[in-house]
């Protein structure tokens, strides 16, 4: 409660330097009526003369109601505790028919638990770990959709959020929140939400471009302060080594336009970049990796045209540094998703290099990087966006690359494969992929047959299952790979 009112303190602070007294700030009302002040403006960063109302994480939640629609920010900005507060009070309260929608959230997920079937039912847009096994289930659904069309189903009302939960900075003097780590689809569910509620995290750092909220567009704030959630720092194994020397050395050149996402191969990619010049970032999401390069002199965003001089991106989760490294930092701006993996947009860039990995790769290119068979395990994310838009690139030097591991490193079973599993899903189609790279090699496929695609998919396979593939290839084309 001491945290509460300090947040509330601070926001009353806040009001009085804005000259946005209690005379003038409209009253707070708990029905949804509330929001209505959309009348006057649905742009999350115009300020509006109304206040939210600080609040426990119990007394927020107290909004949602059963056959409600609630939308969850995701990755590090995850509201972890109040999911954990909204899954207690819906089952304390007999609520049923409730809709959680969101992109990759971290932590655990409380509603998809089995015991919450008929209260929750989760819906992603793209999936984590914490959610596949209630999928698989068919407790929870799934949705196929490209990264840069999430924001669609917010504006054209196929989902309409009721309650928005979402996790921010405090406010500045001016009253603006930042987004931190995550505008990608937030904005706008924020937008299109009846009511909104801010988990208020003095450890969110605070961005710009897209990411700046004022406080006028949330209901109720909960201060939570805790560390966001980490990922990423682990060393790369040796086959990832080898992937990331192999695309620096060859793919890369200078003042190119990168994106990637993050792990250990986009750290490895990144590792050998350090004699590079003049590179770019334009992502959806980036790793820690690209730290050591801003402050080499290697990552300059110099030959963008668009947003030049600056990282651009639109999520981000990684190691602590990371969060140190862009909280308050001009030389990055976070934009909506349907900006940064906009195919106009991402054809713009100079040299653009789209590197993404894939679950399995079949001998003719097709690119399966959703679904391990039928189970789903991820989305289909930004991938043919920037795949897409690197091939289309207006200077005609972009590089759209899938790079995998050879083998399953559990299994030992191969990553090229003969024909995708039994309901796997085509994700990258076979003529989107220009390279794939694996640690045996480089595989050019644009404009190749199909023979001539199976013969260099053959050569960067492992070698211990090249002659399979090869016998593979055969009864499927009639005829032997060939360059």
């Amino acid at each position: 409660m001491a945290a509460v009112q300090r947040l509330s303190d601070r926001f009353c602070q806040v009001l009085l330097k804005t000259n946005w007294g209690a005379s003038t700030a409209l009253a707070h009302k708990s029905n949804r009526q509330s929001r209505n002040y959309f009348t006057y403006s649905r742009e999350p960063a115009q300020p509006l003369p109304r206040e939210p109302k600080v609040v426990t994480p119990e007394e927020a939640v107290k909004c949602i109601k059963s056959n409600d629609t609630v939308f969850l920010s995701g990755a590090a900005s995850t509201p972890i505790e109040l999911a954990a507060v909204m899954t207690d009070f819906a089952k304390g309260n007999n609520l049923k028919n409730i809709q959680v929608c969101h992109m990759h959230t971290e932590g655990p997920a409380p509603y998809t638990d089995p015991e919450c079937e008929g209260i929750f039912r989760s819906c992603s847009f793209f999936m984590a770990a914490n959610v596949r096994k209630a999928v698989a289930e068919g407790r929870s659904d799934a949705v196929p959709i490209f990264l840069s069309e999430i924001p669609l189903l917010f504006e054209r009302k196929i989902f309409r959020p009721n309650v928005s939960i979402v996790q921010v900075s405090p406010p500045d003097e001016h009253g603006f929140c930042s987004l931190g780590t995550s505008v990608d689809c937030v904005r706008a569910a924020i937008a299109n939400s009846e009511i909104v509620i801010g988990h208020v995290n003095e450890h969110m750092p605070r961005t710009f471009g897209d990411a700046l909220v004022h406080q006028s567009h949330f209901d109720y704030v909960v201060p939570i302060n805790r560390p966001l959630p980490a990922h990423g720092g682990g060393a790369p194994h040796e086959n990832e080594k080898k992937i990331g020397q192999l695309i620096a050395s060859n793919l890369i050149d200078d003042g190119a336009t990168l994106q990637m996402g993050i792990g250990s191969l986009p750290d490895a990619v990144l590792t050998n970049l350090t004699d590079h010049k003049d590179l770019g970032i334009h992502s959806e999401m980036f790793s820690g990796g690209v730290i050591e390069l801003v402050r080499r002199g290697c990552i300059t965003n110099n030959k963008k045209p668009l947003s030049t001089g600056k990282i651009v991106s639109s999520f981000l989760i990684g190691p602590p540094e990371l969060y140190d490294f862009v909280d308050n930092n001009p030389f990055l701006e976070m934009r909506v998703v349907n900006y940064t993996n906009s195919t106009a947009i991402i054809a713009q860039h100079p040299k653009m290099t789209a590197i993404n990995s894939a679950i399995e790769v079949d001998l003719t290119g097709q690119v399966c990087s959703d679904s391990i068979g039928t189970r789903m395990f991820s989305g289909f994310g930004g991938q043919v966006d920037f795949i897409r838009g690197a091939a289309e690139g207006l200077d005609g030097k972009g590089k759209p690359i899938i790079a995998l591991q050879s083998v399953n490193a559990k299994t030992g079973d191969s990553k090229i494969v003969p024909m995708l599993k039994p309901g796997a899903g085509v994700v990258t189609s076979r003529a989107h992929v220009h390279y794939v790279v694996t640690e045996n090699g480089i595989a050019s496929l644009f404009g190749k047959t199909l023979r001539q695609r199976a013969h260099a998919l053959i050569n960067v396979a492992h070698p211990s299952h090249r002659e399979a593939l090869e016998k593979a290839a055969f009864e499927r084309l009639k005829c032997m790979p060939a360059p």
